[in-house]
């Protein structure tokens, strides 16, 4: 019972007090719930994998992403995680391919571009059929870092290199954004 709330606690998001309810919860739910679960890691753990051209997950290499031929070529989005291309496949806004780095820079933590999945990006944008690199890092300080970093290294490739736009969300009231937020959008303003 202890190894079970131990492995839960190192969830994101789940301290010991939450994996201690959510053990007992599958516990109670041993044939419905805990069962079915540990067999559906069981498969993920033997069949997915990393997709050696772009870092997603998935259960083969290249993952569906890189093997779909109605992808633009031309376009490369890179994201710090996986979850972020996913979030990105969810809108259905890109259409392009996409570089998983494996995280950002941080020399907190000391993650340096040796870590990242940065080598492969340059020698994926100096394909004479990539016109642009889409820099969709985090907006916070390691991934502005990262972004930077990376728009550097790309100088050499000949790609056009963008970022997001950031500022006000659509569906967003202007007195519950944050000030970098607020301030960012002003600083992007463009005519209407």
């Amino acid at each position: 019972m202890e190894r079970l709330i131990g492995l839960l606690a190192k969830l994101p998001g789940l301290g010991p007090r939450s994996a201690r309810r959510a053990a007992l919860y599958l516990l109670k739910r041993n044939d419905s719930l805990l069962k079915p679960l540990a067999r559906a890691l069981s498969v993920a753990a033997e069949n997915i994998r990393t997709c050696s051209v772009c870092g997603n997950l998935d259960a083969r290499d290249p993952c569906g992403v890189c093997a779909d031929p109605r992808r633009d070529d031309s376009l490369i989005c890179v994201v710090e995680d996986v979850a972020d291309m996913w979030a990105l496949e969810r809108s259905a806004a890109f259409r392009g391919r996409y570089h998983v780095l494996g995280g950002a820079l941080s020399a907190l933590d000391g993650v340096g571009p040796d870590d990242l999945n940065i080598p492969a990006l340059v020698a994926r944008a100096g394909r004479a059929e990539v016109s642009e690199v889409i820099l969709a890092t985090n907006v916070t300080v390691d991934g502005q870092t990262t972004a930077h970093y990376i728009a550097d290294r790309l100088a050499e490739c000949g790609v056009t290199v963008s970022g997001l736009a950031h500022g006000v969300p659509v569906g967003g009231e202007l007195d519950y954004l944050d000030e970098g937020t607020l301030s960012q959008a002003l600083k992007a303003r463009r005519p209407v």
